[in-house]
């Protein structure tokens, strides 16, 4: 028996009923639907791991370039390794231009996995850290599949995304910290679990999406200023418990020197002329003035652009290199005079 309309009422421009034929026709069309939407997803998690292969490999490998292979810097370097091994997270603490960081980023790379970096300060926070939602899209569903019912619903989806510590702990990244001494203490609560019960927490999230299992090859390198350590943050002694903390100090005489000479590309005599003027004001400087391996390095590419025009351009260079971390007239002549000094004694 075949089916009748009972009348030609419209509906929203249809009619009211649907023949079995009309409603048939309409399954195969669902069903194109249904696999091109199954399609797209799958297309999109190809798309993610083809866009995350491009980011770790453009912009999380870390950049190091003239690191020089010494004993004393092998040392220190085979320390931390050990205990990134164990998996301790590990804290380098030191003064200014030390190398903690050229250190840190160095054997971070020699992990083989991606870097992410973090440079703490007074504005630092959780979120910060592990990421947040970024903006909220709202999506629209009109549901007719009832011929004579209209249902609408609003769906809102908040966009969440990662940062450094959540891209560490869920992909196994190594996570350099640096100056983590100048974080407030609360912002760093959330490494507790991290380093201790390997479990991330986003405070935010709800359900499953709550905790983050932490990767096997997680790795955390953390540097501090030991002159400003005492005075900016002291971490809570439930996190400095779950750390290794390893103190490092300037270099060596002849370590320096091959740095001066790898960073700049001076003359030997050159390097090492400069490095004994800075080693001779770290003995005369009190500690929150003493000059690093950095001005060594600063000195030297002022050095090679006067391409040897004469020593009191070189005292000048060495005095304006110093006089960063002058804050008065008196300071500075007191400075000029150790310089001079020091100069002298080299001739």
């Amino acid at each position: 028996m075949n089916y009748i309309e009972t009348h030609p009422r419209k509906v929203r421009g249809g009619s009211v009923h649907k023949t079995i034929r009309d409603k048939k026709e309409e399954r195969p069309v669902k069903a194109r639907a249904k696999q091109q939407l199954r399609q797209k997803k799958v297309s999109n998690t190809s798309s993610n791991l083809n866009e995350r292969k491009t980011v770790e490999e453009t912009y999380l490998s870390p950049d190091v370039s003239n690191f020089v292979e010494a004993n004393d810097v092998n040392e220190t370097k085979k320390r931390i390794k050990l205990w990134l091994k164990t998996g301790y997270p590990v804290h380098l603490i030191g003064p200014t231009g030390c190398g903690k960081t050229s250190l840190a980023m160095h054997v971070a790379k020699e992990m083989n996995r991606p870097v992410v970096w973090i440079n703490g300060d007074e504005s630092i926070t959780t979120t910060d850290l592990i990421g947040g939602y970024s903006q909220i899209e709202q999506e629209s569903l009109r549901d007719q599949y009832v011929h004579n019912v209209f249902k609408s619903k609003d769906i809102l989806k908040a966009d969440w995304v990662d940062n450094p510590l959540a891209l560490a702990c869920k992909y196994g990244y190594t996570l350099i910290y640096n100056e983590f001494s100048r974080t407030k203490p609360a912002a760093n609560n959330i490494l507790l679990s991290v380093f201790e019960e390997k479990i991330l927490e986003l405070p935010t999230k709800f359900g499953e999406d709550r905790y983050i299992k932490v990767h096997p090859d997680f790795k955390a390198i953390l540097t501090s200023n030991s002159i400003e350590y005492a005075g900016v943050h002291r971490p809570q002694d439930a996190l400095l418990d779950r750390l290794v903390t390893i103190y490092m100090d300037y270099y060596s005489f002849d370590t320096e020197v091959s740095i001066v000479n790898a960073h700049t590309g001076v003359p030997d005599n050159d390097a090492r002329r400069i490095v004994s003027v800075v080693r001779s004001l770290r003995e005369k400087l009190p500690d929150t003035q003493k000059p690093g391996t950095r001005a060594c390095i600063m000195i030297g590419e002022g050095l090679k652009a006067l391409n040897g025009q004469g020593r009191m351009n070189f005292e000048q260079i060495c005095i304006d290199v110093m006089a960063t971390k002058t804050r008065s007239s008196m300071e500075l002549i007191e400075k000029q005079t150790f310089v001079k000094e020091a100069i002298e004694a080299l001739a």
